[in-house]
């Protein structure tokens, strides 16, 4: 389903990429055959893997890079580029070829996670783009990847759309619902993707009434017993006895959002199975991240509700993606800033595995005419895929829902340990391969 926005994105480029165009116009080597690789030199947070996404807004966001009059004439008023420089960007489509690891992929530092080749000119105004959406997006897959795993099946609900900024919120809950999330507050995401939505009451809704119990029966009225009823706006013993007082056992679920909520989970439990509302399920939020998450593992809680923590990626709000010039005119060009450097060449990667299935090894080579690449496996694969050739997306590319089912498959190809919370090394290894 398409999702972007009907608004242009060419001035989500960066002045500076626009001096740099211009200065090529001007010298000629703005039309040099080009391949600038997106990667990362190490994994946010000591974490043991990433999780690629926003593949598929990013696509969108290229059929959509249009200079139009509107920001053509901005571009002119304030003369951040020459005469000659807009009358470029006036024609500018992207015509060259990408390829990429799909969204739902596992990363590792320095897998080519994409490769976007073209003339020199097209393909550095895409370098802001691609760099803002792959690292929100794929900050946020890792976070929501992180929590869905620790709590081990039961269900998720995405609630931050009050925690960032609006478009970020809608991107947010798209990428959760890839990570395993069940649901989402936002009823945008849901328009846009198709992502299932949901929600319960806020405590206004409580203070609003005369009383608790004349919140919980307007919303069973209007929504049904089948509802949510947040508890823990007073008392949550009382609150728990009024909301089975109106719904009765047929009460979908209560909400516990404050407090020590492993402790009221269990005292929940007990008093729901004391009144016979065995089938009502507990929903806990309020500031959970994945190892509040991991802590109640052991609670009788049955679902999540997670904002702040999942869209400012639990404390790694960007996947630290980086966006690379490697190959110019077919041969090698390498930064060699210190702690910053770069490898040259256009490059693909291997994932090796074990003939159980399990991830040992990511190997990244070097493509280039005559080079030999490494032979895989028979449990082997090739991780980059097309993704747009001459700047046309490649057709039958995965939905949203594939790429959800490709994550899980993914994590049950990591080592034991690749899933832990805590600091470590990356899951696997990458090896660098040079012909």
């Amino acid at each position: 389903m398409r999702g972007a926005p009907n608004a242009s994105t060419a001035l989500l480029t960066d002045h500076y990429e626009l001096t740099m165009l211009a200065g090529a116009l001007r010298d000629g080597t703005a039309h040099r055959d080009c391949t600038f690789e997106v990667f990362t030199r190490r994994l946010p947070g000591a974490r043991r893997y990433g999780v690629v996404g926003g593949v598929g807004r990013l696509l969108d966001a290229i059929e959509d890079f249009r200079f139009g009059e509107d920001e053509l004439a901005h571009l002119a008023e304030h003369e951040v580029v020459d005469e000659a420089t807009l009358e470029w960007l006036r024609d500018y489509r992207f015509t060259g070829d990408i390829d990429g690891y799909l969204e739902g992929e596992l990363f590792f530092p320095g897998s080519p996670v994409l490769t976007v080749r073209g003339s020199f000119a097209e393909a550095v105004l895409l370098e802001t783009l691609a760099l803002s959406v792959l690292n929100h997006d794929s900050a946020i897959a890792a976070a929501a990847t992180r929590m869905v795993s620790a709590a081990n099946g039961r269900r998720m609900i995405e609630m931050g759309s009050r925690r960032t900024q609006e478009e970020a919120a809608v991107a947010s809950a798209r990428i959760a619902y890839l990570a395993g999330f069940a649901a989402t507050s936002n009823l945008e995401a849901g328009r846009r993707y198709g992502i299932p939505t949901g929600g319960t009451s806020a405590h206004s809704f409580t203070l609003l009434h005369d009383d608790e119990r004349a919140a919980f029966q307007a919303q069973v009225e209007a929504l049904g017993t089948g509802t949510t009823l947040l508890v823990d706006t007073y008392d949550i013993t009382r609150g728990i006895e009024l909301a089975f007082e109106v719904a009765g056992t047929e009460l979908g679920a209560v909400r516990i959002d404050s407090g020590d909520v492993g402790v009221l989970a269990r005292q929940a439990r007990e008093q729901l199975d004391s009144l016979g509302a065995t089938g009502t399920k507990i929903v806990v939020s309020g500031d959970l991240d994945e190892y509040a998450i991991a802590a109640l593992r052991a609670e009788p809680v049955d679902g999540y509700g997670v904002g702040t923590a999942l869209v400012t990626g639990s404390g790694a709000p960007t996947a630290e993606m980086v966006y690379k010039l490697v190959e110019v005119d077919g041969k090698p060009v390498a930064k060699r800033s210190s702690h910053k450097e770069s490898r040259g060449g256009r490059k693909s990667a291997i994932r090796r595995h074990k003939d159980t299935g399990t991830a040992v090894e990511e190997v990244v080579y070097t493509v280039s005419p005559g080079a030999s690449e490494p032979v895989p496996g028979p449990h082997d694969r090739f991780v980059p895929v097309p993704l747009v050739r001459g700047g046309t997306r490649v057709p039958g590319l995965p939905t949203l829902a594939d790429s959800r089912e490709r994550l899980r498959h993914a994590l049950v190809t990591l080592p034991w340990e690749g899933l832990k919370l805590s600091r470590g090394e990356p899951a696997i290894p990458t090896t660098f391969h040079r012909a």
